[in-house]
């Protein structure tokens, strides 16, 4: 079942835009290793529940995958072939919105080439381009 609010405050919400890099959520903080974006995009909840999915058949319950997004932006879509005014459709999705920079899913408790190859398979199923991070040691 894709991810969505238990309540909003209101129902729908406008566009806004995705300028600039992550600043927060830019970094591994839970696990071990990281899934990166590269691009600015907006990943709906359908496409985070694939990714979950496509790496917990792959990891077959080793490890942990931590998700670090969450889709809390309704979008609305008006049905095909409506006429113009009306109103704004109703919720057709709900997406989060997703800057360069932002870590996606965090795995632990599992080896680098298993997280990288678990890591693999989930960018497939992601709509931006992705790369593999590994947590910053604190100094």
């Amino acid at each position: 079942m894709p991810m969505l609010p238990k309540r909003t405050k209101f129902r729908k919400q406008q566009r806004g835009s995705l300028r600039g890099n992550a600043t927060r959520g830019n970094y591994v903080a839970f696990g071990d290793f990281g899934l990166q974006s590269l691009e600015a995009h907006w990943l709906t909840a359908r496409q985070i529940e694939a990714g979950r999915v496509a790496a917990q058949h792959f990891l077959r319950r080793q490890g942990k995958i931590y998700i670090r997004v969450f889709p809390d932006k309704p979008v609305s879509k008006k049905p095909l072939e409506t006429r113009m005014g009306k109103g704004k459709a109703e919720t057709d999705y709900w997406a989060a919105r997703i800057k360069p920079g932002t870590v996606l899913y965090e795995i632990s408790g599992v080896t680098e080439d298993m997280a990288k190859q678990a890591f693999a398979r989930i960018a497939h199923k992601m709509p931006v381009r992705c790369r593999f991070v590994g947590r910053r040691l604190a100094v």
